[in-house]
């Protein structure tokens, strides 16, 4: 029995990066900026990429479908803010990002406006 151990211990250790990395996607969400959060909840559509860029200092996040705001850590603040800056949207800032959530946060590893 002892002379198992070792290969148990490899065994589950392969799946382990996996079960601790699990990232999600969230497709076609709202990009709203953390000071607006409340204000634009009803119309997330209707927030304007002007707005977004001057509250830059609040930080992002993402409206989800059933109304929860997550926001981002700090990559994914700048990867936001960024994708303000490149893009010549006025309005219906909608995003799909990917990350883990820890929390009532979201990991960010990728961010695109689309």
């Amino acid at each position: 029995m002892l002379r198992l151990i070792p290969f148990l211990v490899a065994a589950l250790s392969a799946f382990t990066p996996a079960l601790v990395h699990a990232d999600q996607i969230w497709t076609d969400v709202s990009l709203i900026d953390s000071a607006c959060r409340l204000k634009v909840k009803g119309a997330p559509d209707a927030h304007t990429r002007e707005c977004a860029l001057q509250c830059a200092g609040s930080g992002y996040g993402i409206l989800t479908a059933d109304g929860a705001y997550l926001p981002f850590d700090k990559v994914g603040n700048e990867q936001a803010l960024a994708a303000l800056r490149a893009s010549k949207k006025t309005d219906h800032l909608r995003v799909t990002v990917s990350g883990e959530r820890q929390g009532d946060r979201i990991a960010v590893r990728s961010l695109a406006l689309r």
